[in-house]
């Protein structure tokens, strides 16, 4: 399948999952209450924590050696049987210890129901096997089989959670999500793959890049899924109600680029096999384009119109979650950078001991910081910690990338763009005189954003993938 058709897919699959998000988001909030909410997403978080043990690096590992098989069809079972095999054995070791850790950690006792239901996230997490679509560049069924269920689960949300004491329900509504997606993945997938278990001889010469991805997903997840894990141990359900609810607006909007950065990946590891270094460059610099043309405008508009954002997310209840929220936002750029850096650039040059430094930078300033400033900044604190660490992660990839390629410079287009889009704040400030109404400020915000977004693209930073875009599609309407 083509580059461009992936792309439309991996963008309408991302796209719709923080539809159907911001269609069930407000609900849920407003419902369950910001306390609740707070329960759910720590148990969440508790849950991907194991599940991150048991999956290691299978999601990068599997989709980067599935797509080095070139389509050969022995090669590709050959592989995914290799991989499945080790990753069943992981999954099965965590599952263990999961189960004790319920039992034995005092800390994990409110939560034991929740945690018991999230069991079969681990279980059908592992059959969903992603990484083999991924790899094999088939997008369509992603997208499809997607949103049947994503379109399954927002019914049930509407159908089965009323009121603050469904909360259990909501959460086993997620999980069941995940188990659909494992059992339709599972039998789809045995359609392009022969899986027949392996003897640990063969799977050996995995295990040392799984170790190496994994261990840095691990420790990823110190500034991130942790971060929420800590916030709530040390400050309770509520801060982390605040806190993940300020974070998701951000992760939301960041998921959107992250579409394109997975569609990327396989190709570019393609091109590295075949040593087409200016292959390459021409994809990053279209991928650093592509970012700076999203996330300026949604950094400014997110910023200034915070407040509206937040209540019109989760309602009233929710004040405590709007600096938080400021504070992340310009992480889209940090972390969209960090994408290209690491996804795109190191791990398909099998640059798995850099990955991993970075990985290390980044949870020795998670842990030093948490330590610090979660205990008497609450929420705020794992805001900053989070927006420290990925900064010193982006500036450790950055330095390993450009000793490998040593022109990557995108500085100039960074301030350009920024320059391009600061007068934003002014119109923003014009409207806001005028209208009283959260929903009519905010609406007018976003209609200003779309239009002096092509202006400031095409005219004043001259984004070369933008204007070649809009370009393509005025020759297609006009010769249609």
């Amino acid at each position: 399948m083509g580059l461009k058709k992936n792309i439309l897919y991996s963008s309408f699959l991302t796209t719709s999952l923080y539809i159907f998000q911001f269609i069930t988001y407000p609900y849920v909030a407003r419902v369950l209450g910001v306390t609740n909410i707070g329960i759910c997403n720590l148990a969440q978080s508790l849950v991907q924590y194991f599940s991150l043990f048991s999956m290691l690096g299978i999601t990068t590992l599997g989709v980067r050696e599935i797509a080095k098989c070139n389509g050969d069809k022995i090669k590709i079972s050959k592989t995914f049987s290799e991989l499945f095999t080790l990753n069943a054995i992981f999954t099965f070791v965590v599952l263990v210890l999961y189960v004790g850790a319920i039992e034995l950690i005092p800390q994990f006792h409110p939560y034991k129901k929740l945690l018991y239901i999230g069991a079969s996230q681990l279980v059908f997490g592992t059959l969903a096997v992603e990484w083999l679509f991924r790899g094999l560049e088939n997008f369509k069924y992603i997208t499809i089989r997607t949103l049947f269920v994503r379109t399954a689960y927002v019914v049930s949300i509407f159908l089965f959670v009323h009121d603050t004491d469904d909360y259990a329900t909501y959460f086993t509504i997620h999980s069941g999500m995940i188990i659909a997606n494992g059992i339709i993945n599972w039998n789809y997938g045995l359609r392009f793959v022969h899986f027949s278990f392996q003897p640990l001889n063969k799977i050996k010469l995995h295990i040392k890049p799984l170790l190496f991805l994994g261990s840095q997903l691990i420790l990823t997840s110190l500034y991130t899924t942790f971060n929420t894990v800590y916030l709530g141990m040390m400050c309770g359900d509520t801060q982390v109600g605040y806190y993940t609810t300020a974070t998701k607006i951000q992760n939301i909007i960041l998921a959107l680029y992250s579409s394109f950065t997975l569609v990327m990946m396989p190709r570019i590891s393609a091109l590295m096999v075949l040593n087409n270094a200016d292959g390459v460059k021409r994809m990053t610099q279209q991928s650093l384009n592509l970012l700076f043309a999203f996330v300026f405008p949604c950094i400014i508009f997110s910023e200034f119109y915070a407040e509206e954002f937040i209540y019109l997310i989760a309602g009233s209840g929710y004040e405590g979650a709007v600096f938080p929220m400021r504070l992340v936002m310009p992480l889209m750029l940090v972390i969209g950078l960090e994408q290209i850096l690491i996804i795109q650039i190191l791990m398909p040059a099998r640059a798995d001991k850099q990955v991993f430094i970075n990985s290390v930078i980044g949870a020795s300033c998670s842990i030093i910081l948490n330590l610090c400033l979660v205990s008497r900044l609450q929420s705020v604190g794992s805001s900053i910690v989070w927006f420290i660490s990925e900064l010193a992660v982006m500036a450790a990839a950055l330095f390993f990338v450009r000793q490998k390629y040593k022109n990557m410079n995108f500085v100039i287009d960074i301030i350009k763009h920024l320059g391009a889009f600061l007068p934003l704040l002014f119109g923003y400030y014009l409207l806001s005189l005028s209208s009283h109404l959260i929903w009519t400020k905010f609406f007018e915000g976003f209609a200003l954003t779309l239009l002096y977004s092509h202006f400031a693209l095409f005219y004043i930073a001259k984004n070369s993938s933008y204007v070649m875009f809009t370009k393509s599609i005025i020759y297609r309407f006009i010769h249609k």
